[in-house]
């Protein structure tokens, strides 16, 4: 038999087991509520529920920087590189941060103006490549000899691709009286230009007279003041007494959609449905015409894969509306509006905000507009703006259609 004092230690160890016991449970308890939590949190706040992952993730690179990396770090371009990535990661192309130099570049182009080189640009999707598909006259690029069918293949000393085309813009841009220079392939050959960015004021619309007393409008965008422009080279055409009218939107890569809609309103009748936009709710608004159309006669319209958004909306109310014939290649495809907004720093974030519909309810966006009488150009013109008549397969078909 065991003594008392026997008893009496082994009592105690098996109360310190049992406390031992009850304590390993406690910290593994606490261990894998810890875990679950930690994992609940992460996965919550990479739900994008919770913008703290963010802010703690950046912290604590921010902080590895500061400690280990040699150069000099530009906070500011970081913090606006790092809010341009988050709003691209909605993986739509037209969904935007803008910085304050990009918000104002945009603002002056909507004006009708901006600093640059005065080039329209294309991507030529075939190959890839950034394509000039016009030049605007007396721009400094007409002056140094750019050309139509320029391939752009550099811009200060650095390659850009056809999917580059807004970077690339973005460059070709800058302070007036500053130099970009190019590298540009013209007949399988490389050319250099150095262009001095200059003040460029965009005139939208162009016309003349036909053959076969036949008018000819040409709208390569739509900003402010572009139905101004369409409506005083109409009345300076219908003094000729034109027998018919063709409406070029060909490479006219959109714009405001308000500046469409007024021209749209020149041919369409009064109260007749210009436009149906949806909304995230898909709740639909309906646009109708508040004008008298000025045009009454004959009119057909020339689109090709280069015509994209205000300018898909104009020619999908004439075809619906007006029933006039569209003429040439399946257009871009854009359907969906953007809002801007702009914060007090200058900087700007662009939204696709709604879907449009032609007045059928026609889907445009990664559809296009389909032409009613196909007509393709040689591949040599077939993104350039200033095609010469002999070889406008396009505008030939139009203008015979109105004969």
């Amino acid at each position: 038999m065991k003594n008392k004092e026997e008893r009496a230690t082994e009592f105690k160890k098996s109360k310190k087991y049992e406390i031992l016991k009850i304590v390993i449970v406690i910290i593994l308890t606490a261990i894998i509520t810890y875990f679950c939590t930690i994992t609940i949190t992460l996965k919550s706040y990479l739900n994008g529920s919770d913008l703290t992952y963010l802010s703690t993730k950046l912290s604590l690179i921010k902080q590895k920087l500061e400690n280990i990396y040699i150069y000099d770090i530009n906070e500011e371009k970081m913090i606006e590189n790092a809010i341009k990535g988050y709003v691209e990661g909605m993986d739509d192309k037209y969904t935007q941060y803008l910085t304050t130099e990009e918000m104002t570049s945009l603002m002056e182009e909507t004006a009708g103006n901006y600093v640059g080189i005065g080039v329209y640009l294309a991507n030529n999707t075939a190959d890839n490549t950034i394509i000039v598909i016009g030049v605007i006259e007396g721009s400094v690029s007409e002056q140094v000899g750019l050309q139509a069918g320029d391939i752009i293949k550099k811009v200060d000393g650095i390659e850009y691709s056809g999917e580059q085309l807004d970077s690339a813009t973005d460059v070709l841009k800058g302070e007036e009286g500053t130099n970009v220079n190019i590298t540009i392939i013209r007949n399988s050959e490389e050319k250099e230009f150095t262009i001095k960015r200059s003040n460029i004021r965009i005139k939208a619309v162009s016309s003349e007279m036909k053959n076969n007393n036949i008018g000819y409008i040409k709208i390569s965008s739509f900003n402010e003041g572009t139905s101004e422009e369409f409506i005083e080279a109409y009345e300076n055409l219908k003094k000729e007494n034109p027998s018919g009218l063709v409406i070029d939107l060909r490479n006219n890569g959109g714009g405001l959609v308000s500046e469409s809609l007024k021209v749209a309103e020149t041919m369409v009748e009064k109260g007749k449905t210009l436009l149906i936009t949806a909304n995230k709710q898909n709740k639909e608004e309906i646009k109708k015409s508040q004008e008298n159309p000025i045009i009454n006669i004959p009119v057909t319209v020339l689109i090709n894969q280069n015509t994209a958004s205000a300018s898909e909306i104009l020619a999908g109310i004439l075809r619906d509306n007006c029933n006039y014939k569209i003429i040439g290649t399946t257009s871009y495809g854009k359907g969906v509006i953007q809002t801007v907004y702009s914060f007090t720093d200058g900087s700007g974030l662009k939204i696709t905000s709604e879907e449009y519909f032609t007045p059928n309810h026609s889907k445009i966006d990664k559809v296009g507009i389909s032409p009613d009488i196909e007509v393709k150009l040689d591949s040599e013109w077939e993104n350039i703006s200033n095609v010469p008549y002999e070889n406008d397969l396009q505008l030939q078909a139009a203008i015979n259609e109105l004969k």
